[in-house]
């Protein structure tokens, strides 16, 4: 079984390089790809300086752009598991081995890492959460699931799923999104409790105030890919 980690990075000069490192200590047994979703800092000069394993995209594509050309990449290589770990620091890789055990006993399409089933760790702004439980009580609502943290970037998917993504996949803002449309599809989906750190550097894409955009153009994408 071949499993990949997928490590989309946007500016992370600050993080990158430690990321990775940590990704090669505590999950040897995954390989690793970064998407350089075309940084406008150190981040490509950085991969290149540590000889990581990375692509270099030629503009822009944001967040869902650069996951799924992580899922591509996965896809044609023939990965059986693919789980996104994001550049920021925040996702312990030593998780990923539970993970990997709990996605193949329970024979899961998806598994999220949560920080808000035994809440220790970081557990983001007031405000985040405010909107990360709005978005488990509207997907509650329009699927019957309850995901306790549906904003989490720390998921792993099996192969069929990475087939799926590779071919569609949001591209703003994806998780909750992506979560609506493969739990429409009657996939299996469940969280493990997971401990989160706070960002280690950098500047996160969802400031306050673009926070009321973020939850208005989410929730518009999830009520049409409901009813798609």
């Amino acid at each position: 079984m071949k499993s990949l980690i997928i490590i989309p990075a946007y500016n992370e000069e600050a993080c990158i390089e430690n990321t990775v490192h940590d990704i090669i200590e505590h999950a040897p047994d995954f390989d690793y790809v970064v998407i350089n979703d075309c940084s406008k800092d150190r981040t490509k000069e950085i991969c290149e300086q540590n000889h990581f394993n990375y692509i270099d995209l030629p503009v822009n594509l944001g967040i869902g752009g650069a996951v799924q050309t992580g899922y591509r990449y996965a896809y044609s290589h023939g990965y059986d598991y693919a789980v996104q770990v994001d550049g920021d620091g925040q996702h312990d890789p030593r998780f990923l081995e539970q993970m990997l055990q709990v996605v193949q006993e329970k024979n899961l399409d998806m598994l999220i890492g949560s920080r808000f089933i035994t809440k220790e760790g970081f557990q983001s702004s007031g405000l985040r959460r405010t909107g990360i439980r709005y978005f488990t009580w509207l997907i509650r609502l329009l699927t019957g699931k309850t995901i306790t943290d549906p904003t989490s970037g720390l998921r792993m998917i099996n192969k069929d799923i990475i087939q799926y993504f590779s071919k569609d996949y949001p591209r703003d803002y994806p998780e909750p999104e992506s979560i609506v449309a493969i739990l429409k599809r009657k996939k299996k989906v469940e969280e493990i409790p997971v401990i989160m750190r706070s960002r280690a550097g950098g500047v996160s894409s969802i400031s306050p105030l673009n926070s009321i955009y973020y939850m208005v153009k989410v929730t518009i994408a999830i009520l049409i890919e409901r009813i798609r």
